[in-house]
């Protein structure tokens, strides 16, 4: 199996696009085919080089690695459409000279109008194939005076039938089918035209993509034969949508596979979720790794009903995988958040043993990994007591368990979360305060606000000298009321 996944560089990688990437990964690793990259940036106005690189970036996030394409290289070099042009021209200068295709000589503004005007008196809004009755000859010459056209395919009579993996078996009647444009009057290809010339250049042997591209299927089917060419397999994955049923778009939230690395989310969550939008293993296994998932994807499994977009069963699913990570792949994965918020750098060593060591305080609180910074943050620089946390630091018997507090942490022979918590606890005895209502300055002081990791380990780590500042500035507040 020869499969590809082609995005325009138009603007960021949408899930449904990441989505449709997966599925052609999956089926070409299971095969043990090639899975090709290739980049569809006709519309220049719109694409960008920074569109590429950050939908090269998501795809090496999520791990959907290419045989073939950008920075990979192939036989069929250049995988940018905007590099093959010679082939598109040469594909539509023979469907003209065989009389498949006729010169257009009808301005935009025209084409507007007309179908406008059909609209209004409740016919389609087709072309009207006017173009198509121009005699050869007199086309060419007004093609050599200079006059601009664009390209048509001449649609024959007839049904087109598409052979979908998804879906079955779907006819058209040719007579609904426009003459579609192959070039447009500036001799730029049209994307009906590049993607077939491209995919018979590679010799795509499957095309599985989002079924909004279904309109435009019989009209490539076309083409391959008229260009006496076997048509690749079809199969058109369902839509997803949202909780309302609409297709997924900005409306529903993030729908870009940036915003959801950004926001800390692991690419093996986002993956074994994708795959479910539309796939399932059985009626049951909701978490499935990389490996199972290519051992078990087959599209024989893929409904044609739209799948729904579940935010919350992505959240609990990126916990699950957070959950199962070890203290150093934690530590790892959450390090670049703290680099971005400026509470460590890269190669900060004494850094990453921090995090090291606060990794398993935090594990079960992270549901994506951004949320570990403010957990943590205390442990990297500096802290404000929170304002509706400060009333805790206030009244005598707070101020006494403070104080008390900062005796004990410099008497302590060892200053570990086990003989901090034995000091702290007969503290509180000794006070006749219970220990929870004891412990909730003390907190505030080292953390900063009401809310912290475990209290001991986190003082372990913050270690004896800078808990005892915090204790120290704390009791400064209280006397500066």
């Amino acid at each position: 199996m020869r499969l590809r996944f082609a995005p325009s560089p138009t603007g960021y990688l949408h899930v449904g696009g990441a989505r449709t990437a997966l599925y052609n990964w999956l089926l070409a690793r299971r095969s043990g085919g090639s899975f090709i990259l290739r980049i569809e940036d006709t519309d220049i106005s719109r694409s960008t080089e920074e569109a590429i690189e950050a939908i090269i970036e998501d795809m090496r996030w999520l791990g959907l690695d290419w045989d073939e394409g950008p920075e990979v290289c192939g036989d069929h070099w250049p995988y940018r459409q905007t590099g093959r042009a010679s082939l598109y021209l040469k594909a539509a200068r023979g469907l003209l000279d065989e009389g498949e295709a006729y010169r257009c000589f009808c301005l935009p503004e025209e084409l507007a109008e007309r179908r406008e005007r059909a609209m209004a008196e409740g016919r389609s809004p087709m072309y009207d194939r006017r173009c198509r009755s121009i005699p050869v000859d007199e086309a060419a010459n007004m093609e050599r005076e200079g006059k601009p056209f664009a390209l048509r395919f001449l649609v024959p009579e007839g049904e087109t039938v598409v052979r979908d993996l998804i879906r079955g078996e779907i006819t058209f009647r040719n007579e609904e089918i426009e003459d579609f444009v192959l070039l447009r009057n500036d001799a730029s290809p049209t994307y009906n035209l590049a993607v077939v010339v491209d995919d018979l250049d590679m010799q795509v042997s499957h095309v599985v993509r989002g079924d909004d591209h279904l309109p435009n299927t019989p009209k490539q089917i076309l083409l391959y034969h008229t260009l006496d060419a076997g048509e690749p397999a079809f199969a058109h994955l369902p839509m997803i949508v949202g909780q309302d049923g609409k297709p997924l778009s900005k409306r529903h939230g993030d729908v870009s596979v940036g915003r959801f690395r950004e926001m800390g989310f692991l690419p093996e969550a986002m993956v074994n979720f994708l795959a479910l939008l539309g796939w399932s293993l059985d009626d049951s296994t909701t978490l499935i790794d990389r490996e199972a998932l290519v051992a078990n994807f087959g599209l024989e499994r893929v409904g044609s009903k739209p799948a729904v977009w579940d935010n919350d069963k992505l959240l609990w699913m990126n916990q699950q995988y957070i959950m199962a990570l070890s203290d150093e792949e934690l530590a790892q994965a959450v390090m670049p958040f703290l680099v971005r918020e400026g509470l460590a750098s890269a190669d900060d060593a004494g850094a990453r043993e921090k995090m090291l060591r606060a990794a398993p305080l935090i594990r079960e609180r992270v549901k994506v990994l951004a949320d570990a910074v403010p957990l943590v943050a205390f442990l990297f620089r500096e802290v404000e007591v929170e304002n509706d946390a400060r009333d805790l630091l206030h009244g005598d018997e707070n101020i006494t368990i403070l104080k008390e507090t900062g005796k004990r942490l410099l008497e302590l022979q060892r200053f570990d979360a086990a003989g901090i918590e034995e000091s702290l606890r007969s503290m509180a005895d000794e006070l006749g305060v219970k220990a929870r209502k004891a412990f909730q300055p003390i907190r505030v002081a080292v953390a900063g606000s009401k809310v912290s990791p475990p209290l001991f380990e986190s003082m372990e780590i913050l270690g004896r000298e800078k808990c005892v500042q915090r204790i120290a500035r704390a009791l400064e507040i209280t006397r500066e009321g």
